[in-house]
């Protein structure tokens, strides 16, 4: 794959990025084109190694070999059609996903891996940009109609999965937007929507209906989807975590997830920004250490914050593997993203005590403790307080990234939906609930997630849906993409 040595002579380069100073003033994304050559190179560098462990990295099983080879062999539409045969989004893999595929990479045990994620972004975009990506209706419709809950990335894969089929879907969004977290809970400076929008088209021309600010459970009624004749829930894991302190309901304590909507929403141009979501002028404080803390950085920066800083409750992690976390597992290391470089101070193994306010009740600081993992008489590590190590921080906003707990238990409840230990809506190795033609996947199903694990999850579900409708399916399933002669 790729040149032999190719690996020994070329080394990893990925997208320059626009200067800090000049980014942080708009939402736009600010990468820096490169070109097929340079792209031709890294492609280049994807060894003959024999067993391609990035498959097992790769939650979609993306033929990576294979698009690499062809990158390096300048036959872009090849590559496309090659992605395109497991992956039915890469352009939002390409711009979001931590890529595990390069944590798996055999290049990366001794070098830096090959940039798959950056390859992968890079054949989609040049698909849109020949117009090699259009409109693939079904020749024939099976006479079926399925109902998809969400459109997330699980909700749109099942959706063009289920409509390649030959099924008539609908698909419910309660937002007045198709995209659910990918539009409203990433930043435009990580994926500007536009990238959205341009696949929606092409999956209404291939027949799919949308419908938004339809939510059902609420302003539309879970029975009606008794007529369809299957339905797939992937209306995700929005459920939010919560800090159990005292005032962290008041005002100037936010859940992430609020303010980046809100955001968005500005960006979008659908609402005003309010004193109450700007993080103008104000110390800011983000708890929680993973990509949506880290969205909140670069977001509160390009505000105009005073200040930003960052509260994890893990320790600092390493920056190489340890022996407990060998290669091609994903590595648990010290990750700096674009948002981190862009100005935040980053604290690990620290606990917030308590929410001070003035007066008035207007939040002006944060109590917080450092803290020590020690090993329990189980065995498990448990937290300990370091005495002594209690300190102020001044913060007019307080952002709790602290990830989700589970579905919202509206849907489950009005369907009757068995939920797993974890209160997710529980569904078998099928994608099955208890009710025979109602399916879920996604976050809904698996709990939080990455991306392009939610386009797995909807990919398979629609297999399954499918063989439950029609007695057998012929879509694909995970890692058996439609590869072209060579």
């Amino acid at each position: 794959m790729g040149k032999i040595r190719g690996f020994m002579e070329y080394d990893r380069k990925v997208e320059e990025t626009v200067a800090v100073e000049k980014r942080v003033k708009d939402y736009k994304e600010f990468t820096k084109e490169m070109s097929p050559e340079e792209l031709g190179v890294q492609g280049a560098r994807c060894m003959d190694c024999g067993i391609p462990f990035c498959h097992s990295g790769c939650p979609v099983g993306n033929l990576i070999p294979d698009f690499n080879h062809a990158v390096y062999k300048n036959d872009w539409k090849k590559a496309l059609k090659i992605l395109h045969g497991t992956n039915n989004f890469p352009e939002f893999t390409g711009r979001l996903c931590p890529a595990p595929c390069e944590s798996a990479c055999v290049l990366g045990i001794t070098d830096p891996p090959v940039a798959i994620e950056l390859i992968e972004k890079y054949i989609v975009e040049r698909g849109f940009k020949e117009g090699w990506i259009t409109p693939q209706p079904p020749k024939s419709r099976t006479g079926k109609t399925a109902a998809v809950v969400g459109s997330g990335p699980a909700g749109l894969a099942a959706a063009q999965q289920l409509n390649r089929a030959g099924h008539e879907v609908t698909v419910f969004e309660r937002d007045n937007k198709v995209g659910g977290l990918l539009r409203y809970g990433i930043p435009d400076f990580k994926m500007e929507k536009h990238v959205i929008d341009r696949r929606v088209d092409v999956m209404k021309e291939e027949g799919i209906t949308f419908k938004t600010g339809v939510h059902v459970g609420k302003n539309y009624e879970a029975e009606k989807l008794k007529e369809f004749d299957a339905v797939v829930l992937c209306g995700g894991a929005t459920k939010r975590r919560h800090l159990p302190i005292e005032g962290a309901e008041g005002g100037g304590v936010m859940q992430a997830m609020d303010f980046l909507k809100n955001n968005n929403e500005v960006v979008d141009g659908l609402k005003e920004q309010t004193q109450e979501y700007s993080a103008k002028s104000k110390n800011v404080i983000v708890i929680g250490g993973g990509d949506t803390g880290s969205d909140c950085v670069g977001t509160s920066n390009r505000h105009g914050a005073k200040s930003v800083t960052n509260f994890e409750i893990m320790p600092v992690p390493g920056e190489h593997r340890d022996k407990e976390n060998p290669w091609p597992y994903w590595p648990f290391t010290l990750k700096t993203t674009s948002s981190h470089e862009e100005g935040v101070e980053r604290n690990w193994s620290i606990n917030t005590k308590e929410f001070i306010r003035d007066k008035e009740g207007n939040l002006k600081a944060l109590k917080t403790v450092n803290i020590e993992w020690v090993k329990g008489k189980n065995g498990r590590p448990q937290l300990k307080e370091v005495e002594g190590s209690e300190k102020e921080w001044p913060c007019e906003l307080v952002l709790l990234a602290l990830g989700f707990t589970g579905p919202e238990k509206t849907l489950s409840e009005q369907l009757g939906l068995e939920l797993d230990s974890r209160t997710n809506i529980k569904g078998d190795d099928g994608y099955q609930t208890n009710i025979p033609n109602i399916f879920t996947a996604g976050d809904m199903r698996r709990g939080q997630s990455l991306i392009v694990w939610a386009i797995s999850e909807g990919r398979e579900a629609a297999y399954h849906v499918d063989k439950y409708l029609m007695g057998k399916s012929m879509l694909p399933r995970k890692g058996e993409g439609d590869l072209p002669a060579a």
